[in-house]
Parts: structure tokens; C-alpha cells; sequence
């Protein structure tokens, strides 16, 4: 399971750091082209596309970034965070890039920060090519999140910070195993890299605040479904389908709300993560995205 890094903490010293509103939020950009925005999901870092990073910078300008609460970014304790803080902490990074169009792949938590994304898109200061989501949860009414999440994230927040705290090794990496492939589960090493994401700079200790997000989506889900509508920017889904989160389950509603738009299923025992048990098979559905985008464009112009 090794990648372009051979491990998080390489991923880190290649990176930078900018300033957002006093607030330090790690990022870089790897490879020349086309740019890609990697945009990771919940509670780990942008060293989940570890596994795909080397094959994909041979074709386009990669840029990732961890989101503020989440791997190598700062942490405040007492801060409510949002999708609109996402959307603004992103469009001021891609600014600062001085990128005026990019593509996007995003993964978990990331594909409700995109869809608010399509939302502003009036306010942003780039142009959206594409985006391709997997396996996030677009519906929240067949968002299936597991136990830890709703005791992390929809108890009192007194309850919530006492849980995050305290919440051991072995539990979180159970419930992380649950969420792998039969076949693809992590690793003592992996685990490892993950546990220390988690755990820096007291990153656990707020693991309930970031999760709240998954639970707020309610609010949004109206709103988001109207938008991708009638968004003209292409989006598709690929799918890890044996995710129990948001898995086959979520790619049927998909294609149902949105039968426009492409679904790519990966092989069937694929789960959760598919950039990190399957990398190459996302790597496939994407540039087979990409170039059937193209092919439309193409058929367009003439």
C-alpha cells in the first residue's frame, strides 16, 4: 500500500503551508497539465490519495489540501465549522495558485464541500471543468453513517468532546476495517499513518465538530439537489459498491436524482476508500470520464 509517499510524514515535508484567516492549512501541488483538485474526505487527510497521486501527476497539475480541522492544518478548539468556510478556504487557495480552471475528484465529506462549491460558483474565482464524486453521501436519507459517527457527532457537545478524547485505537480502527473491502483492508502500516494523522496536533480531540458536518448536510440537501440540476458543470459518480455508507445504495439514488450524469461502478467487493484499495480502477473510471467529457465537447464543436 505505498504510493508517490512513503508516508505521511514525506507527504507533509513535500507540502506548504499558507495562511487563511489566521489559520496555517497545509496544501501542494504536484505534476504539470490540466490542474486536478484532490479534496479528501472525514477524519483523515489528502494522503488518502497517496495511491493514485504518481499515476495522475504524469497527466495533470495535482493540487490537494487539508481541510482546516483535519491532518496537517490547524485545529481550533472552539470554532464552528462549515461548508462555506470550505468553499472560501478552497477558492482562496486556488486563487493564490493563480488557477483560473481545474477539475475535481472528491472523496467522502469533500462531495457536500463541492456541492456547496456548485452553489457558489457565481462567487468563485475559478472556473469548474468537472467534478467526479465518490462515494460521499449525496442523499442524506440513505446516508447509512456508522455507530461512532452519531455518538461522536449528534450527541450534546459536552458528550461529543468527552467521546472524541477518549475514543481508543482499537475502536476507531475497527470501525475503520468495516468500511475497507473484505479483501482491501487496511494494513498495520496504514493504520498506523492513520492513527498518527488523527492524532496530530490533537486532531482526535475534535473529530465530533468535523463531524457534525455529516448531519448538517440536512439542511443543505434541498438546495444541493436543485443545484446539480441545473448546474452546466459535468459530474459523474464512482463507486466503491460494497461502501456500507455510501455504496451501491447511494450510486442507485444517484442515478435516479441525476440520470444525466455517468456512474462508474469498481469491482464489486471495493468499499469505502477505492483511492487507496482500488487506485487503479479509479484512475481508469476518471480518465474514462475525462475523455468521454471531451468526446462530447468534441461532437459539439462540429
Amino acid at each position: 500500500m505505498r504510493g508517490k509517499f512513503i508516508n505521511a510524514s514525506a507527504l507533509k515535508d513535500f507540502g506548504k503551508f499558507y495562511d487563511y484567516k489566521g489559520n496555517s492549512i497545509f496544501y501542494g501541488t504536484l505534476g504539470e497539465g490540466e490542474p486536478l483538485l484532490l479534496l479528501h474526505g472525514y477524519p483523515f487527510n489528502s494522503y488518502d490519495w497517496n495511491w493514485v497521486m504518481e499515476d495522475l501527476s504524469k497527466q495533470y497539475k495535482l493540487v490537494f489540501i487539508d481541510l482546516m480541522g483535519m491532518g496537517f492544518s490547524d485545529k481550533p478548539q472552539n470554532h464552528t465549522y462549515s461548508f462555506e468556510e470550505y468553499v472560501d478556504m478552497i477558492n482562496s487557495l486556488i486563487k493564490k495558485l493563480n488557477i483560473r480552471k481545474i477539475r475535481i475528484l472528491a472523496h467522502d465529506l469533500a462531495v457536500s464541500v463541492v456541492e456547496e462549491m456548485l452553489v457558489k460558483i457565481e462567487s468563485l474565482d475559478f472556473e469548474i471543468l468537472s467534478v467526479a464524486f465518490m462515494n460521499g453521501g449525496l442523499f442524506t436519507d440513505v446516508y447509512q453513517p456508522r455507530m461512532i459517527q452519531r455518538l461522536l457527532s449528534q450527541s450534546p457537545n459536552v458528550i461529543g468532546k468527552y467521546l472524541s478524547k477518549n475514543l481508543k485505537r482499537n475502536s476507531i480502527e475497527n470501525s475503520l476495517k468495516k468500511m475497507f473491502g473484505p479483501e482491501t483492508g487496511p494494513n498495520s502500516e496504514l493504520l498506523n499513518e492513520y492513527w498518527n494523522i488523527l492524532n496530530y496536533h490533537q486532531g482526535k480531540d475534535i473529530a465530533y465538530l468535523i463531524g457534525r458536518l455529516v448531519f448538517d448536510k440536512v439542511k443543505y440537501q434541498d438546495q444541493w439537489i436543485k443545484t446539480l440540476k441545473n448546474t452546466k458543470v459535468p459530474f459523474c459518480y464512482i463507486c466503491g459498491p460494497m461502501d456500507p455508507n455510501s455504496g451501491v445504495h447511494m450510486a442507485e439514488r444517484f442515478k435516479k436524482e441525476y440520470p444525466f450524469a455517468s456512474v462508474y461502478f469498481l469491482s464489486s467487493k471495493i468499499g469505502h476508500w477505492p483511492q487507496v484499495e482500488a487506485p487503479k480502477e479509479v484512475i481508469s473510471a476518471l480518465m474514462l470520464f475525462h475523455k468521454e467529457l471531451n468526446a462530447n465537447n468534441n461532437l459539439q464543436e462540429k
